[in-house]
């Protein structure tokens, strides 16, 4: 696995802080964050957000909450996969 760290939230107390990777191989963005309140996750697993998809998380996936002060990490670990030609444009798929 070549897991590339890109940033890590400063502002976050007690070692716990959201953070970023870039995973080359796999061709994918790794995030740690906080998990969802249970408003939040009530609302997500409550929720159908895109036509076809059923409401919920499934049990494969999760759902994480990041500051939006990462914003710069994750332009940055977006512009590191796309610079390492790991993302293409769908019709070029």
């Amino acid at each position: 696995m070549a897991l590339r760290f890109r940033g890590i939230d400063p502002e976050s107390p007690n070692g716990g802080s959201p953070t970023v990777w870039l995973e080359d191989e796999k061709a994918e963005i790794v995030v740690q964050g906080w998990l969802p309140d249970e408003d939040q996750l009530r609302e997500i697993s409550e929720t159908e957000w895109a036509p076809g998809h059923g409401a919920g998380v499934p049990d494969h996936e999760g759902v994480v909450r990041i500051p939006v002060r990462m914003i710069p990490f994750l332009r940055k670990v977006c512009d590191d996969a796309e610079r390492a030609g790991l993302w293409r444009p769908a019709e070029e798929r």
